[in-house]
């Protein structure tokens, strides 16, 4: 009987240092890739933090080294061995100066020979990964967003605690309420001929925590809006909603701003502070939009002065008023220097 079965993880794969040289250690995750040297066989695994090598040398037993040679790429196995300093040490690897002298391996499920690679930046097809979508997120690329994205959630929410902001869940099921795009609708089994309505923003219901006394609202919002696609929408997304009553706009820039700091510090991210503020008339008469790219260098300049007396019909309604001109800001006529 495989005393393996007995065992547990005690350690993430990634996490194994120096530090942990002698111990006996567990190890579980999938197999990247297999190396035969002959009298010595090198196994890399990897689970969500990273890689570690586990090393079968002329000491192992000869069923535990047919084991090994056994496994393919993608194998999940489990492993006990003592954590030990590398003769050759691989400094590209967080985990490259040690190894695990494997002493158990338990060979957890087999797997057919995947349809790619997973490696980082794979140059395989978007339909293919998606197709196989389990197989793509095991890529260290894509597990990094997801952890990303799983700190950015842990930090905001221990950073507005700490700001009294009450987290509250609001309603998925609710009545259609205008809004910028049409709304997913979801029918209902009670009601036959009547629907629910997915939100495409908590906007009615955070407004109602306001009235009701909640003066510091925040909520991880799911949203759902059916619109086309473009690059900066799909149709469902999470989006960090939060609401404040008794504040001016210092305040609210300031806890937004904060977060972000918070973030950065957190996250080690490259973002100078304090952060440029753009009012939005500066926006509108510089950019033409609300929103825009300030990384454009583009920007538009006001040449009402220069062609207010002009005979030419497209300055002169634009001047007057009578025309459109780029966003139509205060009747006055815009245009983009060339570079």
């Amino acid at each position: 009987m495989d005393t393996m079965g007995k065992r547990k993880r005690t350690h993430y794969c990634g996490t194994l240092r120096l530090a942990e040289a002698g111990e006996t250690v567990t190890v579980a995750g999938w197999v990247q890739r297999r190396r035969d040297l002959g009298a010595l066989l090198f196994i890399d695994l990897r689970d969500r933090t990273g890689l570690v090598q586990l090393a079968f040398d002329e000491t192992a037993s000869v069923s535990l080294r047919e084991k090994a040679a056994s496994v393919r790429g993608e194998f999940v196995v489990m492993a006990t061995g003592v954590v030990r300093e590398r003769s050759a040490k691989n400094t590209g690897l967080p985990t490259g100066d040690i190894e695990i002298a494997t002493e158990e391996l338990l060979i957890l499920a087999k797997s057919e020979t995947p349809p790619f690679e997973i490696v980082e930046n794979s140059a395989t097809s978007e339909l293919t990964r998606l197709k196989y979508r389990y197989l793509d997120l095991r890529r260290p690329d894509l597990q990094r967003n997801l952890l990303a994205r799983y700190h950015i959630t842990r930090i905001a929410r221990d950073y507005f605690d700490a700001q009294e902001f009450i987290e509250i869940e609001t309603p998925m099921l609710i009545k259609s309420t205008p809004e910028g795009a049409r709304d997913y609708l979801v029918p209902s089994r009670v009601h036959p001929g009547n629907f629910y309505a997915l939100p495409q923003s908590p906007q009615m219901y955070k407004q109602l925590s306001m009235v009701a006394g909640f003066d510091r609202y925040v909520q991880f919002a799911r949203c759902f809006r059916d619109e086309d696609l473009r690059a900066d929408r799909q149709p469902e997304f999470t989006q960090i909603d939060l609401e404040m009553s008794f504040i001016d706009i210092e305040d609210l820039l300031g806890s937004v701003e904060g977060l972000i700091r918070r973030l950065s510090d957190e996250l080690s991210l490259d973002i100078p502070f304090p952060l440029p503020r753009v009012s939005y008339a500066d926006a509108m008469s510089r950019y033409g939009s609300d929103k825009p790219d300030t990384r454009y260098g583009m920007e538009l300049f006001d040449i009402s002065n220069l062609v207010q007396n002009s005979d030419f019909a497209v300055f002169s309604s634009a001047v007057q008023g009578g025309g459109e001109c780029p966003g139509n800001y205060s009747q006055k006529c815009f245009f983009h220097p060339y570079p």
